[in-house]
């Protein structure tokens, strides 16, 4: 999913509204910084016994964050041809996930989090979650308003 958010997603979305250089600085501080706590405790300190990727906690942990990711992906499609070339304006998504949530594409991505501290079961994965969940969902209610 990394390579999906990182090198593709930018790649497909079209010209809307720049992102100012201190957002953008924040967050690769901050994925830097996550990624880096994620690496490290998965390499050096994680421990596994021998059956872990049978244990129902990895499954399905596994299978939440596969569908997250899959809910994320739709959903920024979806997103992406809201409006055609040259158009502007508020459009209200339809399909997929937002007949349920106007916020599909944090909800799959939220999903996807914490279905990875599931599989995971570490305090890093748990922290990464809950901070995904805190920023996603205030930016959900404000996108929904």
């Amino acid at each position: 999913f990394v390579h999906y958010r990182s090198l593709i997603f930018p790649l497909l979305i079209r010209a809307g509204k720049p992102t100012p250089f201190f957002t953008f600085v924040l967050a690769v501080l901050f994925c830097s910084c996550n990624g880096y706590l994620q690496g490290r405790s998965l390499t050096n300190y994680a421990k596994y016994p021998s059956g872990w990727l049978k244990d129902p906690l990895f499954i399905t942990g596994f299978i939440g964050w596969l569908v997250g990711m899959a809910i994320n992906i739709h959903s920024d499609h979806i997103l992406r041809n809201l409006r055609k070339p040259g158009e502007t304006g508020y459009k209200i998504p339809r399909g997929g996930m937002f007949e349920y949530v106007s916020g599909a594409n944090f909800f799959g991505e939220i999903l996807e989090w914490f279905g990875f501290a599931l599989a995971c079961c570490t305090i890093e994965s748990l922290g990464f979650a809950l901070c995904t969940l805190f920023i996603l969902s205030s930016r959900a209610k404000q996108h929904h308003q």
